[in-house]
């Protein structure tokens, strides 16, 4: 039972003219999250989808948004897997600043063949890792699917 933890500076390009984190670049910060998890659990996107011929696309986000962030801070992104489906992934995001928290996201991978563009359950490896990590909590649970 893992959690995993990112830190990202909010770069003057993350913002908007007022220097407020502009909510796009964080989507892009998120995507940028994921990918590191998948190279932190030992399966780096240029295998999967070079090799492998496996993608792992966003299929379901939503995101609860609780202050701004501004130019020049410090943001954590922890990432939790809340559950592992056939080929599904469910993950939770917390995202905090010096201040405490900035935003929460709810989001869902699915496993799919980069061959014909269709669900296939996870590979026995990959999905052995990711259930090793599995960290289940009452935020996820009640997630909705």
């Amino acid at each position: 039972m893992t959690a995993f933890s990112f830190d990202r500076k909010l770069r003057f390009a993350d913002c908007d003219p007022s220097g407020i984190a502009y909510f796009p670049a964080y989507l892009n910060m998120l995507n940028g999250v994921v990918e590191d998890f998948w190279e932190a659990i030992g399966f780096p996107w240029p295998g999967l989808i070079t090799l492998r011929k496996i993608g792992t696309p966003t299929v379901h986000l939503t995101c609860d948004f609780s202050r701004p962030s501004m130019f020049g801070d410090l943001l954590t992104f922890k990432l939790r897997i809340g559950r592992v489906g056939g080929s599904s992934l469910h993950l939770a995001h917390v995202v905090s600043g010096a201040d405490g928290l900035r935003w929460r996201a709810r989001q869902i991978l699915a496993a799919t063949s980069l061959v014909d563009h269709h669900a296939i359950p996870w590979p026995d490896d990959v999905r052995a890792v990711l259930v090793a990590h599995l960290n289940v909590d009452e935020e996820i649970e009640a997630a909705p699917s």
